[in-house]
């Protein structure tokens, strides 16, 4: 008969609440936690020997030495990021933020769709999907992604422009000034004859 009456009342507790109201809460409990004891191990901890040190291989060294200097070559300027000043032997410079730089001796230069270079870069990669805005020097391959745009001087070795995106300025091919440059050296000039007698 208890067992009706709960269920009754726990049934008239629910019909009563309100829709925001939250189940009473428990008080907290006022015994302190004890601390854990370390329980004994029956499996033995291992050692090591100190005889000296280890020696890793040279192929093994050479590629960590390799991984490493080409990681700490990366420079990532991150959003709401500014820079300004002079940035030289970068391997790659990956642009989300605000650069006011001359950029050289770089390899490649990204410039994601929030990000922002002002200035000079000579690269032999660029790869623009924000803004550039300066003197732009690509040795191999430039891609002007949908949303990137370009203004100033452009020099490139190879281009790609997907639908969308913008170039403004002087806009010149390196192959194309090779080109002119060997036709000028290597042009054939015949001797004067004028001054021998037949």
């Amino acid at each position: 008969m208890a067992n009706k009456q709960d269920e009754a009342r726990v049934g008239m507790d629910i019909d009563n609440m309100d829709d925001d109201a939250s189940p009473p809460l428990k008080p907290f409990s006022r015994q302190r936690s004890k601390p854990a004891r370390p329980i004994a191990s029956t499996t033995p901890i291992p050692t090591f020997n100190s005889d000296g040190p280890r020696r890793v291989s040279g192929l093994a060294q050479s590629s960590r030495a390799h991984h490493d200097e080409s990681a700490s070559k990366h420079l990532i300027v991150g959003r709401d990021i500014e820079l300004c000043g002079e940035i030289r032997s970068c391997d790659r410079l990956k642009v989300e933020g605000h650069v006011e730089a001359a950029l050289s001796d770089a390899r490649i230069i990204e410039i994601s769709a929030s990000g922002y270079f002002k200035g000079s870069a000579t690269v032999d990669e660029a790869d623009i999907s924000g803004y550039f805005e300066g003197s732009l020097v690509v040795r191999d391959k430039l891609t002007v992604r949908s949303e990137g745009h370009i203004t100033g001087s452009i020099r490139y070795g190879r281009i790609i422009i997907e639908s969308g995106g913008q170039i403004s300025g002087d806009m010149e091919s390196l192959v194309k000034e090779l080109d002119s440059s060997k036709a000028t050296s290597n042009t054939y000039v015949p001797p004067d004859r004028s001054s021998e007698k037949p």
